[in-house]
């Protein structure tokens, strides 16, 4: 969740611009929505919305504060439905929906794959959204991607935007060879720089005058990466 918010927050920088003050939905309820939420509120950014399978609650207000603990303990501890949150605050629930039809500047999908379609898309575009970046597997469709690329969206790929969760884990298992033990600070602001690394390279191979194709960026890259592993490994 932190590593996702932190590519968004590069891709706006690129383009001089940044999530403070930026309204952000973000769909799911578990623990990469939630760690997104958390850092989204940490930049400055308001996350209006968050979903399970059975729906969606919008809370113009933002999920913060003592709502975003209400969050943490319904899903974490109680093991709730989503709704919940809706009832306690007194806010919408988008009943069977998912959020993208919300007006935002952001869209962090975070729940499942092929959870924006063509439709979903189109809404974001028409209500001017500016960056989209996948916090699950594939969550966008090819069709929908290819929208967000015509359309000049920023679009952050999942094989980019959300390489935090095994950045993390190299993180972890780096600790465990050393016998050695890193703060949660310390942990964060090391996958801050992985991310900023991941971003420039997206950016070095995929700009194409003042835009940058994040999906050519992330595929060249990883490509070239694992071709210099087995070059060195002398694979080939």
């Amino acid at each position: 969740g932190y590593g996702a918010v932190y590519f968004a927050e590069e891709m706006l920088n690129n383009k001089n611009d940044s999530i403070k003050d930026k309204i952000v939905t973000i769909s799911g309820s578990g623990n990469v929505a939630q760690y997104a939420t958390e850092k989204v509120n940490q930049l400055g950014g308001k996350v209006v919305s968050l979903s399970d399978s059975s729906g969606t609650v919008y809370d113009p207000e933002g999920i913060k504060d003592n709502k975003f603990e209400f969050v943490m303990d319904l899903k974490n501890n109680k093991r709730g439905r989503i709704k919940e949150y809706a009832d306690k605050f007194s806010v919408e629930y988008l009943e069977h929906e998912r959020p993208w039809s919300i007006n935002c500047d952001i869209a962090i999908p975070c729940a499942t794959q092929n959870e924006i379609n063509l439709k979903d898309a189109e809404a974001l575009f028409n209500n001017n959204c500016l960056c989209v970046v996948e916090g699950a597997n594939m969550p966008s469709e090819p069709d929908a991607v290819d929208l967000f690329l015509n359309k000049n969206i920023l679009f952050g790929p999942g094989k980019a935007a959300n390489a935090g969760g095994v950045a993390v884990s190299g993180l972890e298992m780096s600790q465990n060879s050393m016998f050695s033990s890193w703060s949660r600070e310390e942990v964060d602001e090391k996958l801050h720089t992985i991310m900023k690394n991941i971003h420039n390279t997206c950016v070095h191979y995929g700009e194409n005058n003042k835009n940058v194709d994040y999906v050519k960026g992330a595929n060249i890259g990883g490509f070239i990466k694992v071709a210099d592993s087995m070059l060195d490994q002398g694979v080939v």
